[in-house]
Order: C-alpha cells, then structure tokens, then sequence
C-alpha cells in the first residue's frame, strides 16, 4: 500500500514538473505584437490609417471641398472577410472609423446596424420622454460616401510545414451614394514570413 501511495507520488511530481509553465506580461494596448502570424489588431489599425490617409489625399476629398461648403459625410460599411481564418472585420471598420474621425476632415455617420439601433431608441423617446427631453425626428445626418471592401489571403507553406508565408490584400472603395460613382479604390497589400521553430529533443 505504501508503495503504490509512493509511486502514486512520484507519477504526479513528474508530470507537474513536466508540465508547461505560463507567464502573462501586461504591456500598452497599441504594442506591435505578431505570435502567430496572422491578421490580427496591429494590422487591422496600420492598414486603416494608411487607407484613410491615402484616400484623404485623392482629387475626390478637394472636389467635394470645392463644390460644397461643409466637410463630406462618410459611413463605413461592410468589410467582407475572404480569407480562410477568423478575422472579425467589425474592429478593422472600426479603425477605419476611428482613422476618419481623428482626420478631423471628414463626418462620420453610425452604420447600418447602429443607425437601426439610434431610431428605435429615438422612436421610444416620441413615446415615454418628455416633450423637451426626446431627440427629434428626421434629423439623421446623410452619408454622401460608403466605405465598402474586402480582405482576401493566400498562404503559401512548405510541405514540411516548417516555413509559411502568408499574403493579404485588403480592398476599399468610397461610393458616391447618391450616384452610385466610385470615387476612390484602395488597396493594400500584407506580406509575413512565418517560420516555425522545433523544440530540442522533439
């Protein structure tokens, strides 16, 4: 009996010794991190500032200005994800509404699913708040642009899977919404080198 208990011991000391350790280190929300290689949230923000910056700077923005006395409204639309692995885009359109809003040099307007949300609420205002205290009908501010795209990959690997390089192109238009026009297409493009590392003894 004291044996089994002995080894019983020893079985369990050997396989928390054996067993990984993790370490957690806290670091700033904007840090530049690339564990995996894949698309992630230092991509989906450098990728919208750059997009933004060069869409800002096309004959469409100094047009608008020209014919019109107020800065253009624009409304981010869907970004389709084409790629084979999970991306949620919804924090890529956001880094695009955040890039335009910061411009200082285009009027953002909610999208579609949030617009639908802001009149339901304005619609119950009409009927449970005060007269003085309810958010008028009507007053919705017009998109004159919709930001509308994609995000497509190809990955490329060894057969031994020990190197992999992995493309990703991401395109945006800005659609004149009234006439249908596009006025400027974006694209950039993403190139990463993954190259996946053996532990000894494996």
């Amino acid at each position: 009996m004291k044996k089994t208990n002995l080894l019983i011991l020893l079985l369990v000391a050997s396989l928390v010794a054996c067993s990984p350790s993790k370490k957690v280190t806290r670091v700033s929300a904007d840090t530049q991190t690339d564990l995996s290689g894949r698309w992630n949230d230092t991509d989906a923000r450098l990728v919208a500032e750059e997009m933004i910056d060069d869409a800002l700077s096309k004959p469409w923005y100094q047009n608008f200005r020209q014919a019109n006395s107020e800065v253009p409204v624009a409304m981010v639309g869907r970004v389709r994800n084409e790629t084979m692995e999970h991306i949620d885009t919804e924090v890529f359109t956001k880094e695009l509404e955040r890039a335009f809003v910061n411009s200082g040099m285009v009027d953002v307007v909610a999208g579609i699913n949030e617009a639908e949300q802001l009149r339901q609420v304005r619609t119950d205002q009409q009927r449970y708040a005060s007269i003085e205290s309810a958010a008028a009908m009507g007053k919705e501010l017009g998109a004159d642009y919709l930001i509308i795209g994609n995000i497509s990959s190809i990955l490329d690997e060894t057969d031994n899977g020990r190197e992999a390089a992995i493309f990703y192109t991401v395109n945006l238009e800005m659609v004149d919404v009234e006439t249908s026009r596009k006025v400027w297409i974006g694209n950039k493009k993403i190139k990463k080198i993954i190259e996946r590392r053996r532990f000894r003894g494996r």
